[in-house]
């Protein structure tokens, strides 16, 4: 099935703003950054470029994650945001809806991933050529048929939680690259940056910012 990109319109929610940074709420559906030709320019860091003129790249979320993601207003807070995410930081907390009984309550996934380059942009696990990776979990809410968890990712890989997540054997309801059958017949990935705790670049206090979970 090809894909077609449909982003929803909009301004994304501004939750935070000030001389240093902005923190908004990306929708799922909507890139970070523009993608591969001009049927693909359209995302968040433009939509966002008109009001916020001085807006630069700090991290990403994957399309279809929606939740709080941060960008430097100035070289200085986009220098000093990414080095707090290159060394581990900050701490990112989501909220996941997955497939079956997720047990024990708490645990951790420490597999090593890799792009699966045949498939890209799938990435897999690989216990030779692989980056380590960990991700903590802390079950919500427990069911039969699917569990509420939030996830805590310890390293920042691409697909980290998606990956982490199928190889337990409880993928992410509606993911597109890593559900199959009923997991993967959802409207959207039930995958949300719920909260991302970082110090501000200028006054060097430790602030968290939140978004509320839209499932």
């Amino acid at each position: 099935m090809s894909f077609a990109y449909a982003p929803p319109p909009g301004m994304p929610e501004v939750i935070h703003a000030d001389h240093e940074i902005l923190v908004v709420d990306k929708p799922a559906g909507l890139l970070s950054v523009p993608g591969r030709g001009p049927d693909k320019a359209d995302c968040l860091i433009e939509r966002l470029r008109g009001a916020f003129p001085t807006v630069l790249l700090v991290h990403r979320l994957d399309l279809d994650t929606s939740g709080v993601i941060v960008f430097g207003l100035t070289p200085h807070a986009q220098r000093h945001l990414s080095k707090q995410f290159e060394e581990r930081r900050t701490k990112k907390a989501y909220v996941a809806r997955v497939a079956g009984l997720l047990q024990p309550k708490t645990g951790r996934v420490d597999l090593p991933l890799i792009v699966d380059w045949p498939n890209r942009p799938r990435q897999k696990v690989d216990h030779v050529e692989g980056r380590p990776a960990q991700t903590d979990w802390r079950v919500i809410r427990a069911g039969e048929d699917e569990t509420r968890v939030r996830l805590f990712p310890l390293t920042g890989r691409s697909h980290q939680l998606r990956v982490h997540m199928a190889a337990t054997g409880h993928p992410i309801l509606g993911d597109p690259l890593y559900a199959t059958g009923a997991a993967a017949d959802h409207p959207r990935l039930m995958l949300h940056a719920e909260s991302l705790r970082l110090k501000h670049p200028d006054s060097g206090v430790q602030v968290t910012f939140s978004a509320p979970v839209p499932f």
